[in-house]
């Protein structure tokens, strides 16, 4: 329990504890006067409302400010619903994407005093000046005011020793995107602003002496203007030798040939690209307003997975209006060709204020109305078969991106990687009857049963099993495996420490693409 009491306390509750609430930090920052007076207090979803509201208490605040994501927004209302019955005189301002547009069917504004929408750091610290001096300001809602980025004061700073030993540290060279994609907030930003280069890559030096080693960039489009993009990769570059790791999201077709070179020379496991593609279909990619240069973006596909290092994490997205399974299927189909290391599939989610909802009478589109929010049938997608591929994304998740099955993947696609997976997708199903809480071990003794009923031997899918069980250093196989495999042939030596630490690396890659930043497809934690 926190003794140390603060008149402001900044909160919200991420979907895991690995994960750092980057825009509280900024909001921190900004307040000015009143920063020695406020405090950060990060929970998970996990805890219990009532844990939260206690904690929150304990530092005796009178204003309580919380960040409202998809992925928290129903939590965080339980817990501003107890906070008010508790200690109704506490002040409760609200932010966040999750709260910045579409509000007046929304129990959360309405169970909160202030909603501030858009950047809120300025408009925080104004308001929270008012509320301390005796000022209450009569005014609920705050409309998006972009802040002028020049004037922030750096967040960076603000994360403590605990955080760089135990959470991912976000980081951030622009704000912004070009881009109009219906199916993001983004899609709603003016411009993009970049922060001054020399002082921010003097905060990165900063954080890097502190101990930080895996920088996750949040910028919509990295790779936008080409002399900025080189002068970061150039920082980091530099910096490999002492374990610096780079993620940044990627303009697909935008890879000219002094960034390739750039790129080129990284070492492995120091860069892993974030590449959106969403759909191969251009009559759809044209439809919800996303510019993309298809033959392009195979070019540079082909570059980055035969010539360099980089981890490709590239996306799909199922439930886009216009788009059956058929043209799904091509675009998947498409993307394994390119080979990326992960592809996750995403379904379409109506985000509140994203321009998507256009096409919701012609494309006879149903929403979820709970988070997070994800297309339940489309004119071109009954529910049936929305349902499926739900569970195919899991599945593919669990044994596509998770590296646990890199030589039994091979076994279980076809020369139609969509149509066999679909297939053992369909069987896993039917043996599980869910898609979570499946240990690996036991989905290792499933993907054994499937290969042997489809005709491959079972020795010999066994020990490709057993192989890729013991691909980050595990020293034991599990038990299914056990009748087809001579012990003689898996016994374990101790790996060298070059290689524990490489998978080490690469298992955290995977851990950094989490979806619950992902799902909300816009993610942008200074909101």
């Amino acid at each position: 329990m926190v003794s140390e009491t603060h008149d402001i306390v900044l909160a919200t509750l991420n979907a895991k504890f690995i994960h750092s609430a980057f825009g509280l930090r900024y909001l921190h920052a900004n307040l000015g006067d009143l920063r020695d007076r406020s405090t950060i207090i990060e929970f998970t979803i996990h805890q219990r409302p009532l844990d939260i509201v206690e904690t929150l208490l304990s530092q005796s605040p009178k204003i309580v400010g919380l960040g409202v994501y998809i992925w928290n927004v129903v939590e965080t209302t339980r817990v501003i619903s107890l906070l008010k019955k508790i200690a109704p005189e506490v002040v409760v301002i609200i932010g966040g994407p999750e709260v910045s547009y579409e509000l007046d069917d929304q129990r959360i504004v309405h169970l909160t005093d202030h909603v501030i929408c858009g950047e809120g750091e300025s408009q925080l610290a104004r308001l929270c000046s008012d509320i301390l001096s005796g000022s209450v300001p009569p005014q609920k809602i705050f409309p998006s005011i972009p802040v002028d980025i020049e004037t922030l004061e750096s967040p960076y700073s603000f994360y403590s020793d605990e955080d760089i030993e135990n959470r991912i540290i976000y980081v951030e060279a622009s704000r912004g995107c070009p881009f109009r994609c219906e199916f993001c907030l983004s899609a709603l930003a003016k411009s993009v602003r970049q922060f001054e280069l020399d002082s921010f890559l003097e905060k990165m030096d900063d954080l890097g002496k502190r101990g930080v080693r895996h920088f996750k960039f949040v910028d919509r489009t990295f790779n936008l203007k080409l002399d900025i993009t080189l002068k970061i990769l150039a920082f980091f570059r530099e910096r490999v030798d002492q374990g610096y790791v780079a993620h940044f999201e990627l303009v697909p077709d935008r890879l000219p040939e002094e960034l390739r070179e750039v790129i080129a020379d990284f070492p492995p496991a120091t860069l892993q690209f974030e590449v959106g593609i969403q759909t191969f279909n251009p009559a759809i990619s044209k439809l919800i307003s996303r510019r993309q240069n298809y033959e392009k973006l195979e070019d540079n596909f082909a570059f980055l997975r035969d010539h360099t290092h980089v981890h490709v994490h590239a996306d799909l997205i199922a439930g886009l209006p216009g788009e059956d399974l058929v043209s799904f299927a091509k675009g998947f189909n498409r993307l394994v060709e390119l080979r990326p290391q992960e592809i996750q599939l995403g379904i379409l989610k109506r985000l509140r204020g994203t321009p998507i909802i256009r096409h919701t009478e012609t494309y006879e589109m149903v929403f979820s109305e709970y988070p997070p929010y994800e297309v339940l049938s489309t004119k071109d997608v009954p529910f049936p078969e929305m349902q499926i591929m739900k569970r195919f994304a899991r599945f593919w998740d669990l044994i596509g991106n998770s590296g646990n099955f890199i030589g039994a993947l091979k076994y279980i696609l076809s020369d139609d990687p969509f149509d066999s997976f679909m297939v053992f997708s369909a069987w896993l199903f039917e043996q599980t009857g869910t898609t979570y809480k499946i240990s690996l071990a036991r989905l290792v003794g499933f993907v054994l049963d499937y290969l042997i009923l489809q005709g491959f031997d079972g020795h010999e899918v066994a020990q490709v099993l057993a192989e890729d069980f013991r691909r980050p250093g595990r020293r034991k196989i599990p038990k299914y495996l056990h009748p087809w495999i001579d012990k003689s042939e898996w016994s374990v030596k101790q790996d060298d420490k070059k290689t524990s630490e490489r998978f080490s690396r690469q298992e955290r890659f995977a851990e950094n693409a989490d979806t619950s930043i992902k799902d909300s497809l816009i993610a942008k934690p200074h909101s």
